[in-house]
């Protein structure tokens, strides 16, 4: 037995690619790029069954496939809300930005190849210019170094490798990877898309996808089930994104944490597949672990269009292990009649802030928001399929008929190569370029800050409408007068058009060229090509079957990659005055913690990225961002730099937070880099899921106030500490002693989450410290 494996048996690790030969009522590969791995609805089976015998009651679709995914059906302890799973994912995601940590965090972990398919997608390096094609090449020359580490990493440890040009993780991924019933997790928040395809798909940190990578059970706080039951059918300009519109505006952005949004009911069947990944995909904005719908005939009629027949009709001989069981019970359950919702659009500065189209021009009038639309951008992972850009392309067709031009630029980002060579074939790509579009790259672009905007100045209030997910204050331009408004793309489309936010397509009329008035009819389009999908040039690297010789360099002197060294441990010790870095007041999102946008470049390199630590965050002290006070001279500077220097000198540091504190991105950068710069706990009054586990897995303390008022008693000028750690365990909660600078103290208490083996990574330092120590035993 090789050492690995005796290692590996140390960590409770399945062996690599166990799953190709145990799959004994159909072999079906999981996809066209991993002939050898097969899916197991056996097992899923057998799972839902032990699972279903032991709790004895129905079963919601989001359980059967968690827990038919549980590593010890038999004896695992199951309470939603309460118990923590441990689970065994089919396969990992991983986006360039946040694969670099990834692969760095799984070469420190000293194991040889991956125990689960795994795939790179480079689609967050490629900045918006001049157009796709110069876009892409600059930005292959900027990267080169990013990219040849991503690839021979790949190819060193048996991960799939995306070029730069391939295409948006998520829609590579629905094409390719999800499946009804599939376990999926992906080093980025919106992974939840492939619950249009009726997967779980979870967004998570890259320490996360290290130990699923390595092949250790996976630990996911039992979740619980939000039922949104849909009626009634969509029509007219009613799309899929209104639907999350609408539900975001009911749960506000952490109405959805720590559980999963299941779809549910008849109208359900109106709505396409890319439709449902719309839905899910910004699922991630009401803190959502992950949303889903039930398999249905939409979703086996992507799988045929996309070469996956024999998924299909696999996933119909176990549809009753895909679809919820009658009289399941929810813990929330919302209702939404499809017919009588309304085009909706969110924002500006949260995705949460919902209007119907046609009100949203009457309160930015009373808000003081600007009415001219600058930009319009479609595309993103969330709205980038066919149909998403043929519902486009039949609204700006009609504006072409009448001589009309947008009146607001407007940008177009296809999701994927195969989308953009489809719609370059049917025509679509021309109708938009003709009414005044300029088609970007396949990749993120703007919707994360990659955007070389010329158009405006910093500071500049302004107004633009895009078909993206999120909308928090600069994080498209970098600009926090940038107003920015969420809406589906032909709503986008129509805006751009008419240029104003006072316009709604449903009831107001366009003026022609020729000086007459005209209405936009609805937009109507295939939910998929009529002809095959053009697949667009070949842009996947396979890993090679012997990789004994790929080697993986990584430069010392790089200033974009750096190796990684292990965290100190714990200390054995209670956290004696800490100095408490910066109070945050309100929203503290990922992007505030760890923007993106010109920072993308140095997500390989801890110590360069750390340069941008809670730089958008506002402290209390003073109401500025990136500026507090250095408690040892008493000036005001960079929060970084305050940071670095309590770190030189041997000062522990502690943030204290608000509500929801690291919502948005799965970006673990947010959580390594107050750990890298001497952090070692971070209070707030609730955390984002995904963020929350982060700091765990990098030793960091995310504690709560068990009384969200004692928030107020603390001032960025006293100095905490935190008691009890020598006993600590779950569900015990810690005391911490407030020191006042006039001599005073008082104490509160902190509550936690913590279990037994998240408690082991804190004691060693990190998750990955943790990992290696089981390795030595």
């Amino acid at each position: 037995m090789s050492f690995f494996w005796v290692k590996a048996k140390a960590l409770g690790v399945r062996q690599y690619h166990v799953a190709s030969v145990l799959c004994q009522r159909a072999k079906v590969a999981m996809s066209h790029f991993e002939p050898n791995e097969y899916i197991r609805y056996d097992l899923l089976e057998k799972n839902i069954n032990i699972v279903r015998k032991r709790l004895n009651r129905p079963l919601t679709l989001s359980e059967k496939i968690v827990y038919g995914h549980l590593d010890d059906p038999a004896n695992q302890e199951v309470e939603r809300g309460e118990t923590y799973l441990r689970l065994r994912p089919d396969r990992v995601a991983m986006q360039d930005a946040t694969a670099q940590m990834a692969m760095l965090q799984f070469i420190s972990s000293g194991l040889p190849k991956v125990a689960v398919p795994s795939t790179i997608h480079c689609d967050h390096l490629i900045e918006a210019q001049l157009g796709g094609e110069k876009d892409l090449r600059r930005a292959k020359d900027i990267n080169q170094e990013v990219y040849n580490f991503l690839a021979t990493a790949g190819a060193k440890y048996g991960v799939g490798f995306w070029r730069p040009g391939s295409g948006i993780i998520h829609q590579i991924i629905l094409e390719n990877y999800a499946y009804p019933g599939v376990l999926l997790i992906g080093t980025d928040s919106h992974t939840p898309n492939g619950g249009g395809l009726g997967g779980i798909c979870i967004g998570v940190g890259g320490a996360d996808a290290v130990d699923v990578m390595a092949g250790i059970p996976w630990e996911l706080k039992c979740p619980k089930v939000i039922g949104v039951k849909l009626t009634g059918s969509l029509s007219g300009w009613t799309s899929p994104k209104d639907v999350i519109l609408k539900v975001a505006g009911i749960l506000t952005v952490k109405g959805g944490t720590g559980a999963i949004v299941e779809y549910h009911g008849p109208g359900v069947d109106s709505i396409s597949c890319t439709g449902m990944a719309t839905i899910c995909n910004m699922g991630a904005e009401i803190g959502a672990t992950t949303s889903v719908f039930p398999y249905n005939h939409r979703m086996k009629k992507y799988l045929d269009k996309t070469g996956r027949a024999d998924i299909a009709h696999l996933a119909d001989e176990f549809k009753d292990h895909l679809v919820p069981d009658p009289g399941c019970h929810y813990d929330q359950l919302i209702e939404i009649n499809l017919s009588e919702l309304k085009p909706h659009i969110n924002g500006p500065f949260t995705p949460d802030l919902a209007h119907p189209v046609a009100e949203v021009g009457t309160v930015a009038e009373k808000e003081g928001w600007p009415l001219d639309i600058r930009v319009g951008l479609i595309g993103s992972c969330t709205n980038s399929s066919y149909e998403d850009m043929g519902r486009s392309a039949a609204v700006a067709k009609q504006a072409l008929a009448h001589g009309l031009k947008c009146k607001s630029q407007f940008t177009i980002t296809p999701g994927s190569e195969q989308i953009r060579a489809t719609i370059e074939r049917d025509g679509y790509a021309q109708i938009l370029r003709d009414v005044g579009g300029i088609v970007l790259a396949n990749a993120c672009g703007p919707c994360i800050g990659q955007w070389d905007r010329k158009d405006i100045k910093k500071g500049e209030k302004n107004t633009i409408v895009t078909s993206y997910n999120r909308n928090f204050t600069g994080r498209n331009d970098a600009n926090p007068e940038t107003h920015a408004f969420v809406t589906s793309p032909e709503i986008v489309t129509a805006l751009a058009i008419a240029g104003t936010l006072k316009f709604n397509p449903e009831t107001d009329f366009l003026t022609g060229k020729d000086g007459k008035k005209f209405k936009l009819e609805a937009p109507d389009a295939d939910e998929l090509p009529r002809a095959e999908f053009d697949p667009g040039q070949d842009t996947y690297q396979h890993p090679p079957k012997d990789s004994s010789g790929q080697r993986v360099d990584v430069s010392p002197t790089s200033q974009r990659l750096q190796l990684l060294e292990p965290f100190d441990k714990w200390d054995g010790k209670d956290l004696e005055d800490l100095q408490i870095l910066i109070k945050v007041k309100g929203k503290c999102t990922t992007d505030h913690i760890s923007a993106a946008g010109p920072w993308l470049k140095f997500r390989g390199h801890l110590d360069n990225i750390s340069n941008n630590l809670l730089i958008g965050a506002i402290n209390i002290e003073n109401g500025k961002a990136n500026s507090v006070r250095n408690a040892v001279t008493q000036e005001f500077g960079p929060v970084p730099d305050t940071a670095r220097y309590y770190k030189k000198h041997g000062i522990r540091w502690v943030v204290v937070g608000d509500e929801n504190y690291g919502e948005g991105s799965s970006r673990e950068h947010a959580a390594l880099e107050p750990r890298h710069l001497g952090g070692r706990a971070i209070i707030t009054k609730s955390f984002a899921r995904i963020h929350e586990t982060n700091l765990k897995k990098q030793g960091l303390l995310p504690l709560t106030f068990a009384d969200p008022a004692d928030y107020n008693k603390i001032h960025p000028v006293d100095k905490l500490t935190i008691q009890g750690l020598k006993d600590f365990a779950p569900g015990k909660p810690l005391k911490c002693v407030i020191k006042h600078p006039n001599g005073t103290q008082e104490t509160i208490l902190l509550n936690h989450t913590f279990n037994e083996t998240q408690i082991e990574w804190f004691r060693a330092g990190s998750a990955l410290n943790r990992m290696k120590e089981l390795q030595h035993q």
